[in-house]
């Protein structure tokens, strides 16, 4: 099943009544944090009927062991910079404050506490369609998608191609739930990669990047770029 993308994103909603709070955790590195970020965020926002969504830079990932990043501290910034403006959208510095590798489901098991929701709020941990293979292979992958209800946002590529990859993997209700889950997207070409090197080439691209983030790196002196 895939999702079209909504048209609006509303900035409120008023609570429900006897249900448990939907929060979406988006992780990643956000290295720096780019429009095609916020794009899925208000998307899995809109089409889940989420009450907030959390976005949870990693203090180290352990999908990209090697990568020298930029510090904690300046990513959290520039998220906080990318997102202001949007009520339902919010930070946590939980995996920068815990250190070392960060395994999602150490963060999922911590992250309503953190956040003073109750311990039964729904989670909904939004994640790209190229991570969707190597899902089953994550720390404690199964207690993990028993938690939450993944929302699989699509890049590129055929879906059933890439959900079969995982699904193969999986005991049929969670692969059944991993399905459910996909969010199919109109393309929006952002790279962290690409924008590091325009950065340091003085190239921006207000398109793909938040002018208040690259005026952060550039005053901060991020990816080789200068003010």
């Amino acid at each position: 099943m895939s999702h079209p993308l909504p048209l609006s994103v509303a900035p409120s909603r008023p609570p429900r009544r006897g249900a448990a709070r939907r929060i979406g955790l988006f992780g990643g590195s956000f290295d720096p944090v780019h429009r095609g970020h916020l794009h899925a965020a208000r998307a899995a926002l809109a089409v889940f009927d989420l009450d907030r969504v959390v976005f949870v830079p990693a203090a180290e990932s352990p999908h990209k062991v090697g990568r020298r990043m930029a510090g904690g501290a300046h990513r959290l910034a520039m998220l906080e910079l990318a997102i202001a403006g949007e009520p339902r959208f919010g930070t946590s510095d939980l995996e920068l404050a815990r250190g070392g590798r960060s395994y999602t489901i150490d963060t999922v098991r911590a992250l309503p506490a953190r956040l003073g929701e109750d311990r039964d709020c729904r989670l909904y941990l939004i994640v790209g369609s190229d991570n969707v293979a190597l899902l089953p292979t994550w720390r404690e992958a199964l207690a993990l998608l028993e938690r939450v209800q993944p929302i699989v946002v699509h890049r590129d590529g055929e879906p059933d191609r890439l959900l079969e990859a995982a699904a193969r993997a999986l005991p049929p209700e969670l692969a059944a739930k991993l399905r459910a889950g996909y969010l199919r997207l109109p393309p929006f070409i952002a790279s962290s990669t690409d924008l590091r090197a325009r950065l340091a080439g003085g190239h921006e691209d207000p398109d793909t990047m938040p002018d208040a983030v690259s005026t952060y790196a550039r005053t901060h002196g991020l990816y080789g770029a200068s003010t």
